[in-house]
């Protein structure tokens, strides 16, 4: 069932819930990112990943990092009929030793849930998990003609700090691409070595983010 149908008829008392994904949400996941694949530049990717594909990518973002899901759902509705409308995780901004303080940012929300602060709390949650693991700086890499998460972005506290310009081909047009970049930490001269942030640790900050969640959730459907 599509999440725009899904979210329609809770559109009145529609809740929103972050947890930690498991590879067997890969469909759920897909069902968010596919069409940014086939329909946008907001991924370069240029084929849809398959399930199994994208089951290991979210083993692998658990493993090394985080990834986060957030699910909608109404009153009363049962955890297991809960439908995922959006996801986040990083990974490595560069691949030498000393990029290991700074992690490039991913987040995907469905159309249908804008307007409900979700993606900020997503965004946030992702944040306070790199910064508990010892990353200091967030990088995230837009392409230029989405304003609207360049825009976003820049409301959450990143700044646009370079593009480079015609460095990518899809729907037959080149593309640019910029880069925004935000604290986490202070830089400090000799920084410990990051370590990823245990799942204890990102249950708490989970269920922080939840907690807002629940105040936006309130104060939307009064």
């Amino acid at each position: 069932m599509p999440n725009s149908f899904f979210l329609f008829h809770l559109e009145v008392a529609v809740t929103f819930r972050i947890r930690l994904a498991r590879p067997g949400d890969a469909a759920q996941v897909l069902d968010v990112y596919a069409p940014y694949v086939r329909d946008t530049t907001v991924s370069f990717e240029l084929a849809v990943p398959s399930v199994d594909d994208y089951a290991q990518r979210i083993a692998h973002g658990l493993a090394s990092t985080t990834y986060l899901v957030v699910e909608a759902g109404g009153a009363g509705v049962h955890s297991d009929d809960r439908r995922i409308v959006g996801f986040a995780t990083y990974g490595a901004f560069g691949h030498r030793a000393a990029y290991q303080w700074s992690a490039e940012t991913s987040i995907y929300l469905s159309d249908d849930c804008t307007g409900h602060g979700v993606g900020a709390e997503l965004l946030s949650c992702l944040e306070d998990i790199m910064r508990a693991g010892g990353i200091v700086t967030s990088e995230a890499c837009i392409c230029s003609e989405n304003t609207g998460s360049i825009a976003f972005h820049r409301r959450h506290g990143y700044r646009v700090v370079g593009e480079h310009r015609s460095c990518a081909s899809k729907f037959g047009r080149w593309l640019s691409i910029q880069w925004l970049e935000k604290p986490l930490a202070a830089y400090r001269d000799d920084p410990e070595p990051p370590t990823p942030c245990a799942e204890g640790v990102q249950q708490l900050i989970i269920e922080r983010a939840n907690e807002r969640l629940a105040g936006r959730d309130g104060a939307h459907n009064a």
